[in-house]
């Protein structure tokens, strides 16, 4: 087991880690070899994998990542998603530890303290990440994309992450422009599968864009038509209640050929002195990730198969 960060280290700052590359790459442990002969392989998305695992875009900035994940076996991995307009990272620190015992429930618990450790038990590792989704210029991030699928190895599969981006005085209507602009850059770098983060900010709104139904299907509408047939996996956010997400799966049915699921929960995070742990403009609230939310994921997961089963939908989650 890698004591040390392997894909980020977040005692250095995102431009830091963006220019150095990913930790494991000095690492003395070299990558396991992959068996391409015997292993069985699996379909996802009209693509055969080794291995159905992979790493989410929050860790993968670059083509220097995206390298790093294949070479070690990560066979379905998201490079960071991207936006139609360059967008700046926030203040550092961007990743911290929090204390849980147990399930993360936000209604239960809406307020987590920060660790000064990193937890020595993986069933206690959480963590609260807020980086804002920063995203380069786009000819940059274009040619570091077309770097990065150069590095995809056979039966391995990348994923390209894009959102919409927020902005003063907007109207929904060029929020939905900018997503589906987003995507069409996207889909220009020849990029396979393509994932639309429905799980950000909404305009005018303090919640997800995918809480926002009609939202969401106007965005996903306006991405499929500058995307033509391309795989589009659409990535939310958790659901308390079935009849929302049974039309978010409509949607996808509609749109979209998977869904990921999910993101983060959203807590308020606050140091052992009970004051706001991230510093900056909206950042008391952020989302959380690890073992304290699994529960959801795995709810989730459960969950959307059933409607897929019962409506006879083919996307995969």
């Amino acid at each position: 087991m890698l004591q040390q960060p392997a894909f980020y280290n977040p005692t250095k700052s995102y431009e830091d880690n963006y220019t150095a590359g990913p930790p494991i790459l000095s690492q003395k442990t070299p990558p396991p070899k992959r068996d391409l002969g015997t292993a069985k392989s699996f379909e996802f998305l009209g693509h055969k994998v080794t291995l159905p695992f992979g790493i989410p875009p929050g860790p993968l900035l670059n083509s220097q990542y995206m390298k790093a994940a294949f070479d070690w076996g990560f066979d379905v991995s998201t490079y960071k998603t991207i936006r139609a307009d360059e967008f700046p990272c926030h203040p550092f620190p961007n990743v911290l530890f929090v204390k849980t015992t147990k399930e993360l429930h936000p209604d239960q618990t809406p307020r987590l303290t920060t660790l000064s450790h990193k937890p020595s038990a993986i069933n206690q590792l959480t963590i609260t990440n807020s980086f804002g989704v920063p995203s380069k210029s786009v000819p940059y991030w274009q040619k570091d994309v077309k770097k990065a699928l150069s590095f995809v190895g056979k039966n391995q599969s990348m994923i390209l992450s894009f959102m919409g981006t927020v902005k003063e005085n907007q109207t929904q209507d060029e929020f939905i422009k900018d997503f589906a602009k987003a995507g069409k850059l996207a889909a220009e770098t020849g990029a396979t599968i393509l994932e639309a983060n429905l799980s950000c900010p909404n305009i005018g709104n303090e919640g997800l864009v995918c809480y926002n139904l009609e939202a969401t299907e106007a965005v996903t509408q306006a991405i499929r038509q500058q995307i033509a047939s391309l795989p589009l996996i659409l990535k939310i956010g958790y659901y308390k209640n079935d009849s929302e997400l049974t039309k978010l799966a409509e949607i996808a049915d509609r749109y979209a050929q998977g869904i990921a699921a999910i993101n983060t929960l959203q807590v308020e995070v606050v140091d052992r002195h009970g004051d706001q742990a991230l510093p900056g403009k909206n950042r008391l609230r952020s989302g959380v990730c690890g073992a304290s939310i699994k529960w959801a994921g795995l709810e989730m997961v459960e969950r959307l198969k059933k409607i897929r089963e019962k409506n006879h939908y083919s996307f995969e989650i």
